[in-house]
């Protein structure tokens, strides 16, 4: 047996109502949907690390839920995991006609990519280019997406000056709110104009900010270290110079 079909024979044995296992017959769609997104997050995490071996091991987590969703839509009789394969094979072959079709250059591959994606959206009745765009996404990354869509019909900065003088005017109005909500707004309208600063700079904000929270980590772990236990005591002064002596080295 392929290793594939064993694990449907696996999960379908786990789903089935008479000698499966409860919790797994207890589960729906979106009772899993956080297990998929967690396990997408433990890939990430191991791509980032570069741990060969857990990365096998979590793209088979990764792999598990995809076969957990597709037994699900089995049973309610919408579809089947094979549906769910040749789906994205024949939308991988149909998005890349500068390798499987004739007549488009290769060095012309994403901009076909965007407007094939584009095609699909207006195929499928979407109204708006921003119809699509998953509200489940880190508030980052899909900033970045809302941006990418809205960049296609041309409403977009043709450099990096704009969203930078974006980001500073969001900063003053900040400074200027009143109230916690209206804090709140400004903070949020800052953080969407960073992202669109990124982008612009050609910088995956989400990846930026992974590695900017692992330098915090270290530094401020390498702070505690370095006083022990009287660290928390310290003023802050004190905590400012051990910050300076760390990243140094950090």
């Amino acid at each position: 047996m392929k290793p594939v079909d064993h694990l449907l024979a696996v999960m379908a044995r786990l789903r089935d109502p008479e000698s499966g296992c409860p919790w797994d017959v207890a589960q729906d769609f979106v009772s899993i949907a956080p297990y998929t997104i967690e396990e997408a997050y433990e890939v990430a995490d191991a791509c980032a690390r570069g741990d060969m071996a857990n990365l096998k091991d979590e793209l088979g987590d990764l792999l598990l839920q995809v076969v957990f969703h597709a037994r699900m839509a089995e049973e309610a009789g919408v579809f089947a995991f094979d549906d769910v394969a040749s789906g994205i094979a024949d939308k991988m072959v149909r998005r890349h006609p500068h390798v499987f079709g004739e007549g488009v250059a290769r060095e012309d591959g994403h901009a076909h990519w965007e407007v094939i994606k584009a095609a699909e959206r207006s195929d499928a009745g979407h109204a708006s280019v921003l119809d699509g765009v998953a509200l489940a996404l880190p508030a980052l990354m899909r900033a970045e997406k809302l941006q990418k869509r809205a960049a296609q019909t041309g409403f977009d900065w043709p450099d990096a000056e704009g969203p930078r003088a974006k980001v500073i005017e969001e900063l003053d109005e900040i400074a200027e709110a009143g109230g916690a909500e209206a804090i709140e707004e400004e903070v949020g309208d800052l953080l969407f104009a960073a992202v669109n600063l990124a982008r612009h700079l050609k910088v995956d904000p989400e990846a930026a900010l992974r590695r900017a929270n692992a330098k915090f980590e270290a530094r401020f772990r390498g702070m505690e270290d370095a006083a022990g236990e009287g660290f928390v005591a310290l003023d802050l002064d004190a905590k400012e110079a051990l910050w300076e002596q760390v990243k140094r080295t950090l």
